[in-house]
């Protein structure tokens, strides 16, 4: 089945891209390195309920865009079978996760790839401010890499979204179920819960994708 894939993001930035990308970055280690608040300063972040785990069925056709977005960035789309497969969440963990979802939801600026690029379909990391749904979803993975999160356990994956159209997000699998990076909302959601219908997304084995169910086989993610 051909899908074509559309999607607007609306979301403009109050301040500079860069401004806003060095603070994020900041935000995040240190997040990840500050003690653990008092209970009578600050309440303890809660964790989010334990929820299910999806399941792939097997080998899935890569997008092409995808593919050439791996020619240009390497190291995006190596799987480090070191690393973890599973996030274990902490407090502060979960903390930087929805810090970083936040702030590039509001840093960067949601325009088509045709507007962007004059291409159908392109991936890419926002580094200049702008971008689509993968695009988001790319950066804020580099962003929670550099906060030392393993890359593995974080998959760019495909669904369907509650218009029938294309969307990208980014599944984070944790020992709490898989979790859900998404730049039409702030809130990180279980996969379960956000309505979408889901496709495929980035294999933890390999370079390449697995199925999620069925594979609808898109052509495309997300234009915007």
């Amino acid at each position: 089945m051909r899908i074509a894939f559309s999607k607007l993001c609306v979301v403009r930035p109050t301040r500079s891209f860069a401004t806003r990308l060095l603070a994020g970055l900041a935000l995040a280690g240190a997040l990840l390195t500050a003690p653990a608040p008092q209970a009578a300063a600050q309440p303890t972040v809660a964790l989010p309920a334990m929820s299910l785990s999806a399941l792939t069925t097997g080998p899935a056709r890569p997008i092409a865009a995808w593919a050439e977005f791996c020619e240009r960035y390497s190291a995006e789309c190596a799987v480090d079978r070191t690393e973890p497969a599973t996030i274990a969440l902490t407090p502060a963990l979960w903390q930087t996760i929805n810090a970083v979802n936040r702030r590039i939801n509001r840093a960067v600026e949601a325009v088509t790839d045709q507007e962007h690029w004059r291409s159908a379909d392109r991936w890419d990391l926002a580094e200049d401010g702008r971008g689509d749904c993968e695009d988001f979803q790319l950066l804020k993975r580099r962003l929670l890499v550099e906060a030392g999160l393993p890359r593995r356990a974080m998959r760019m994956t495909v669904v369907i979204d509650e218009k029938g159209e294309g969307h990208a997000v980014l599944t984070l699998i944790t020992n709490r179920g898989d979790l859900i990076l998404d730049n039409k909302t702030n809130a990180v959601l279980p996969w379960t819960q956000t309505g979408y219908t889901f496709v495929k997304r980035e294999s933890q084995e390999a370079v390449g994708w697995m199925a999620l169910g069925r594979d609808a086989s898109p052509l495309t993610a997300a234009n915007r």
